[in-house]
């Protein structure tokens, strides 16, 4: 019984760490991000892809706001897993972080400069009571003066670059699919592609209810655009045909 209450302690303290080295409320908000929809980044020479499922919950929902993905900068966009409402109060400390920076230095923040800032934030609420980690993932793409650049953000405080990368349920089908296909030469036209094909693959049944999203931001331009639902809709059109 004794030992029992002594994990149970572990488990419920955040600043604690485990005789094992570990933080359970943080692993516990990993695992929020792992049952969270699916989401994918791609970088290519000519730009940054961020993709996502989303769901409709009801037919009164309106299809054109986006809960998962976000526009930080004119140059920065973040796709999200997890606990989303979490997401948006990270997004809107790097909104206001990337506008501060340009006041500051009078030019726009890198892309890695805005991935590091979350990061610190996500870490620090994992040092102090009476808090909870973050229970969300981000994948933060960009193209600056620093080049194309994607990043990953979890609960934990982590950042890490990649070149093509995936958080959610289907993570790891869509990366078995990237290390499989992903090649940074590829135009951008194709990395949208690619990423639709990922999202699907990483779904079980594809229904009515379920939807993509999608968002570039070319290395031409440094701008991020929002996909058409159109061609998104044509793009998983052509996803299903060729997975049948």
């Amino acid at each position: 019984m004794a030992a029992l209450g002594m994990a149970g302690a572990y488990d419920r303290a955040i600043t604690v760490f485990s005789p094992q080295g570990r933080l359970y409320q943080v692993e516990y908000a990993l695992e929020t991000v792992k049952s969270g929809s699916t989401s994918v980044g791609i970088r290519v020479d000519e730009g940054v892809v961020l993709a996502v499922e989303e769901r409709a919950h009801s037919k009164l929902q309106a299809p054109t706001y986006s809960q998962k993905i976000f526009q930080i900068d004119l140059h920065i966009g973040a796709a999200a897993s997890g606990l989303i409402s979490d997401a948006r109060v990270l997004v809107d400390s790097a909104r206001i972080y990337a506008q501060s920076y340009r006041l500051t230095y009078d030019e726009p923040p890198s892309v890695e400069s805005v991935a590091k800032r979350i990061g610190d934030l996500m870490q620090l609420y994992t040092q102090h009571g009476g808090v909870r980690p973050f229970g969300v993932a981000l994948l933060i793409g960009g193209s600056s003066v620093d080049g194309t650049r994607l990043f990953y953000t979890e609960p934990s405080g982590v950042v890490m670059e990649y070149k093509a990368w995936s958080i959610g349920r289907g993570a790891e089908r869509v990366k078995e699919m990237l290390e499989a296909t992903y090649d940074p030469k590829i135009p951008l036209e194709e990395a949208k592609r690619l990423a639709i094909r990922a999202l699907v693959k990483s779904v079980d049944k594809i229904d009515e209810n379920w939807m993509a999203r999608m968002v570039v931001i070319p290395t031409d331009t440094k701008t991020y655009t929002q996909v058409p639902e159109d061609e998104v809709n044509a793009l998983v059109e052509e996803a299903l045909k060729s997975s049948r």
